[in-house]
């Protein structure tokens, strides 16, 4: 009974009572303002008056009362008081407090009367301590006149007296009074080292706590360390067996589900305006107060810029959460554009400011998705570039599926580079299903290029011949004026009785796996739809060409006309070509970019690679000019009628 007794009144006070430091050291964030008290105690070089100024709750009064326990101290002035002599008990942090450490709060207490009954009183001595000391807090709710009155005190005090003023709004607060005291400001305190503090009085309550919800705690506390204790008492006190846990305290502190902002994130990422309503539908529906949705909403847009700007952020304790959601955070942030994301984060706000007080919160909720949706409506620099983040991301992706399709041809496996054989033309005697399809990747609309016949005996030569073929010399492929007539390829000879094939020698071209000129014909499909990934424009200047020959890692590739010629050899777009078949066929060769033998050429019989004839200039010599004067022009060519000259 004793120790649920004792729980009970552990409970029974707020954590931030409980928890209140006794020590300089023990201030939680405040480094910068306790170093330099604690230095001033230490060689007895205090002031007699403070002015202690920050936020809410970062323990401006609390280290008012442990200067004050500090000064009085027996064994002080100072840093660490001894906390058994009287003083230090009577100022212990649920001490019942002393007659000669004096706390007003000027929100009640700060008009003249008040300030002249503090100037009468501080006249009379400290009825059993060092030093009588008035801690004002709220400081700025002291009117002028009161200050005025208490000016000259502040001023010249006697020597028993200290004042320490605490104030949020330092501003406030008379030019005059701050200009006569030691000023120090307390600062926000960070979310890491709240949660290290939770987590250490979680620790002293018994009480598991999981560290991501420590971190929702931290930073719902906003940097104060009174409104994170506070949340924490909340939270424990409505906790399970399992302690504080991340699931609890979502739903306690009433935050938004993290999958209702990764739903509403990637529906802004794939401009889904379904999914975007349909995830207000499910706001709505399961009761979130719309400005914590809107407010949590743009926290995730926050972390997202962080994560695109700030390498490492996660691991520098810029961004706060379970390990998946900031996985989760750091997918996204790489897909969306900063233009983009920074124009959402405009909006989202602009629509938390509307939401304070609107009449229809879900039409506000709505009207943001669909500002969200349509960054056109922003005629602005804004606009604009959020438009071009979209522009390039779905270039990009269209350009990444191109490259994927055209890479699957090239991710079969590993194999000699496809020859076409006598026994794939000649007849077989394998069923049908089993006869190779290489040719049949070509399409139609690609004109087989011409061949010699020796070439195609050494690339068409049997699988299993009893001896292998000698390597012939490569023969250089003639550029006709006209595609000669099909070469009809011999007939099969007739296989002999099955025998082990030979190796050939290594300077056959099957073994050395160079790919053939038929090897570039048959993949000219795929090459033409990777020169699309990297180039529209050089992908409309080779879609009608093909490979003409191979020799010495050269590839000739024809196209129809001279013009397209001179382009593909000054635009650089014959270097995508040849990237483009490094891609797809994994052969690097030099594309040398020629006139097909086919092509058509111009009126006048000229070829189309001739010379284009000089521009016709006028000679004054033409022998077919004739000498005649502008009125006889005129009359020839326009039907003008002479008028006489008049005689004046």
């Amino acid at each position: 009974m004793s120790d649920g007794g004792n729980r009970v009144a552990l409970v029974s006070m707020a954590l931030y009572r409980t928890y209140r430091p006794a020590k300089l050291a023990e201030v939680v964030g405040q480094e910068h303002v306790t170093g330099p008290l604690h230095r001033a105690l230490e060689h007895d070089r205090t002031h007699h008056a403070y002015l202690f100024a920050g936020p809410r709750g970062c323990g401006k009064t609390s280290t008012a009362r442990i200067m004050a326990r500090s000064l009085n101290c027996e064994q002080g002035p100072t840093p660490d008081p001894c906390g058994v002599c009287q003083s230090c008990i009577d100022l212990a942090p649920n001490g019942p407090g002393s007659i000669d450490v004096i706390e007003l709060d000027a929100a009640s207490h700060g008009g003249v009367e008040d300030t002249r009954d503090l100037r009468e009183r501080a006249m009379f001595a400290p009825a059993s301590s060092r030093y009588k000391v008035y801690i004002i807090d709220e400081a700025h709710m002291v009117t002028s006149a009161g200050f005025n009155a208490l000016l000259k005190l502040v001023e010249e005090p006697p020597p028993h007296v200290r004042f320490i003023f605490a104030t949020t709004e330092v501003d406030k607060v008379l030019p005059t009074i701050r200009s006569r005291t030691h000023n120090y400001t307390f600062r926000l305190v960070s979310a890491r080292q709240l949660q290290i503090h939770l987590a250490g009085i979680c620790e002293q309550e018994g009480v598991p706590a999981d560290p991501n919800a420590l971190a929702l705690i931290a930073r719902a506390g906003a940097g104060s360390v009174r409104d994170s204790l506070s949340i924490l008492g909340q939270v424990i006190a409505g906790a399970g067996d399992d302690g504080v846990t991340y699931a609890d305290t979502v739903m306690q502190l009433g935050m938004t589900d993290m999958t209702l902002l990764d739903e509403t994130v990637d529906a802004l990422i794939a401009r889904d305006g379904a999914a975007l309503f349909g995830t207000i539908e499910k706001v709505m529906d399961a009761g979130h107060e719309p400005r914590r949705f809107v407010s949590d909403l743009l926290e995730r847009l926050r972390d997202l810029i962080v994560l695109q700007h700030v390498p490492g952020a996660a691991a520098s304790a810029l961004i706060d959460g379970p390990d998946e959601q900031v996985a989760r955070e750091l997918e996204q942030s790489t897909i969306i554009g900063a233009a983009e994301l920074s124009r959402a984060a405009d909006v989202v706000s602009e629509a938390l400011s509307e939401l304070k007080g609107a009449t229809a919160p879900r039409l506000q909720l709505e009207l943001m998705c669909a500002r969200l949706l349509l960054p056109a409506i922003d005629a602005d620099e804004r606009g604009l570039r959020a438009r071009l983040d979209q522009l390039e991301r779905r270039m990009s992706t269209v350009a990444a599926d191109a490259a994927i399709t055209a890479a699957a041809p090239a991710a079969a496996p590993a194999a000699p580079a496809p020859v076409r054989r006598l026994s794939d033309i000649a007849p077989s005697s394998a069923p049908a299903a089993e006869q190779p399809k290489a040719a049949a990747v070509a399409p139609a609309a690609v004109p087989e290029p011409p061949v010699v016949e020796t070439e195609l005996v050494e690339q068409q030569a049997p699988a299993a011949a009893p001896e292998p073929l000698a390597a012939p010399e490569p023969v250089d492929v003639p550029e006709p004026a006209a595609p000669p007539a099909a070469v009809t390829p011999p007939a099969a000879p007739t296989p002999p009785p099955a025998a082990p094939a030979p190796t050939p020698p290594p300077s056959t071209p099957a073994s050395s796996g160079d790919p053939s000129l038929s090897d570039f014909t048959t993949m000219w499909p795929a090459v033409m739809e990777a020169t699309k990934a990297y180039s529209r424009v050089a992908w409309m200047l080779f879609n009608s060409s093909a490979p003409l020959s191979i020799a010495g890692g050269t590839l000739a590739v024809g196209v129809p006309n001279s013009g397209q010629v001179n382009n593909a050899r000054t635009s650089g777009h014959d270097e995508r070509l040849r990237q483009a078949i490094l891609d797809v066929m994994h052969a690097d060769v030099r594309v040398d970019v020629v006139l097909a033998p086919d092509a058509v050429a111009p009126k006048g019989g000229a070829p189309a690679s001739a010379t284009p004839a000089e521009p016709d200039a006028p000679s004054l010599d033409d022998e077919d000019l004739t000498e005649e004067t502008g009125v006889e022009l005129a009359i020839r060519e326009l039907g003008a009628t002479q008028i006489g000259e008049i005689e004046h």
